[in-house]
C-alpha cells in the first residue's frame, strides 16, 4: 500500500539570481505550493551570506525544502507527500519549470 510520494532532486547549471536570495527562492517556493494545492501549515526560510538559501514550507500533508549554492549553480529539492501522490510530481515539474536546470537527477520514492 503506496501512503505517499517522496521526490529527492539535485538540479545543476541554475541561474545564480534564481537560488542567491531569500526574496526569489521564497517566491519560487510559495508558489509552486499554491499551485498544487499543498495545504500549508508554516514556512521558514534562511538567507546565507554571502548567498544561497535554505527553505522548508511544512505542509500538512508532510513538506517540501529546498537548499541552494549559487556558487555551484546547484539545487537540493526534497517533496514529500502523504495526501494527493499527483501532487508531488506536479511539484517536481514546476520545480524543473522554474529554476530551468541545465542538468539534474531525481529519485521518486513511493513510501509505504
Amino acid at each position: 500500500m503506496v501512503v505517499g510520494r517522496h521526490i529527492i532532486a539535485e538540479l545543476y547549471g541554475v541561474a545564480k539570481d534564481l537560488i542567491a536570495y531569500e526574496e526569489e527562492v521564497k517566491k519560487i517556493l510559495e508558489d509552486i505550493s499554491d499551485r498544487v494545492g499543498f495545504t500549508k501549515v508554516g514556512s521558514m526560510y534562511k538567507q546565507f551570506t554571502p548567498y544561497g538559501v535554505t527553505g522548508v514550507i511544512l505542509i500538512e500533508e508532510s513538506h517540501f525544502s529546498i537548499h541552494t549554492w549559487p556558487e555551484y549553480e546547484q539545487v537540493n529539492v526534497d517533496v514529500f507527500t502523504c495526501g494527493d501522490i499527483s501532487q508531488v510530481d506536479r511539484a517536481f515539474q514546476y520545480i524543473l519549470e522554474e529554476f530551468r536546470p541545465r542538468s539534474y537527477r531525481h529519485y521518486a520514492l513511493d513510501r509505504g
